[in-house]
């Protein structure tokens, strides 16, 4: 079942109340509040589990729509705007007086995006606002691409609940900081390097580390119950097979080039090869481990072009400060 205009006004009056209400947009769902709502956007972090020092991204209808949220936009924040949205990207400003602190986690830039998603952009026409929206999940855990995940997760914790099905990008936006002289890319996500190196003329980095405090930075992150061990492509079967015979009940994720072949494993998901494939489908087989009752998720990462990038970034994420057997 998807939302009904009916579900998008009572959703828009959730959020003037002073409520949190999950949404969807073209990469996960969100767990939106005002975003000039200290107190609804506190309860953001609350709910999650959150550190208040983590900063959120601010959701607008139109890139019209920027004045006041943001201090300036700079020449590569226009192209890209003009090119990416609505989609999948996130750009780090200067932070406008309709931003309160709490939404920034205490610093003066602020992420801001236009999703492309009907729902998420019809609510916020009806709301008239911006909306800060993280992952809809607890904090760390593997982010919702269908609203069941979010009601599984979350519970009555969240007001309203706004279905549109299941997300098309299935990975985060990409966040690019273009307040120095540079863009950098912060978060790989739904709109590739390759994409943004396109319409800036130049190559951008992807830095280890940052001063600018953005989602998904911390160690250990959209991370499924299960412990992920990341291994090379061509070790996947063998590591599996040892694991399992050690007394582990392992899901593996299969890369294409053993597609077929039998393992020895207590679930098994085989890796499409098509990179967006791979990224839409990605959270959800990291749930379908956890449920399958798998404690060990052995995987490798992809070529790091493309999707690949966000889907290695992910992945490492999930595997957290320890990657390897």
């Amino acid at each position: 079942m998807t939302a009904r205009t009916s579900d998008i006004a009572k959703a828009a009056a959730v959020l003037r109340a002073g409520g949190l209400v999950a949404l969807p947009t073209e990469t996960v769902y969100g767990l939106g509040a005002n975003a000039e709502d200290p107190a609804a956007v506190s309860r953001i972090f609350q709910v999650k589990g959150r550190p208040p020092s983590h900063p959120l991204i601010v959701h607008i209808g139109d890139v019209a729509d920027l004045d006041g949220w943001v201090e300036d936009v700079p020449q590569a924040a226009r192209l890209l705007a003009e090119r990416f949205w609505p989609g999948p990207l996130t750009l780090v400003l200067r932070r406008g007086p309709r931003v309160p602190l709490e939404a920034t986690g205490g610093l003066e830039t602020v992420a801001v995006r236009v999703p492309d998603h009907p729902i998420a952009l019809a609510l916020l026409e009806v709301f008239g606002g911006g909306v800060t929206a993280p992952s809809a999940n607890r904090f760390g855990s593997v982010s919702p691409t269908t609203a069941d995940d979010v009601r599984t997760e979350l519970g009555d914790a969240v007001d309203f609940v706004l279905d549109g099905g299941r997300c098309e990008v299935g990975v985060e936006s990409t966040i690019v900081d273009v307040t120095g002289e540079t863009p950098a890319i912060l978060r790989p996500g739904g709109v590739t390097r390759e994409d943004l190196e396109a319409v800036l003329g130049y190559p951008l980095i992807v830095p280890t580390t940052s001063h600018v405090r953005v989602p998904g930075q911390h160690p250990s992150h959209y991370a499924p119950r299960a412990r992920v061990v990341l291994v090379e492509p061509e070790k996947v079967v063998a590591e599996a097979e040892l694991a399992q015979e050690l007394g582990h009940r392992v899901g593996v994720f299969l890369p294409t080039s053993f597609t077929g072949a039998p393992v020895k494993a207590h679930a098994v998901v085989a890796v499409p090869a098509s990179m967006a494939a791979y990224a839409r489908g990605l959270y959800g087989f990291l749930r379908e481990l956890d449920q399958d009752g798998c404690d060990l998720i052995i995987a490798s990462l992809p070529a790091e072009e493309g999707l690949g990038l966000a889907i290695a970034n992910r992945l490492r994420r999930a595997a957290g400060p320890r990657t390897t057997v």
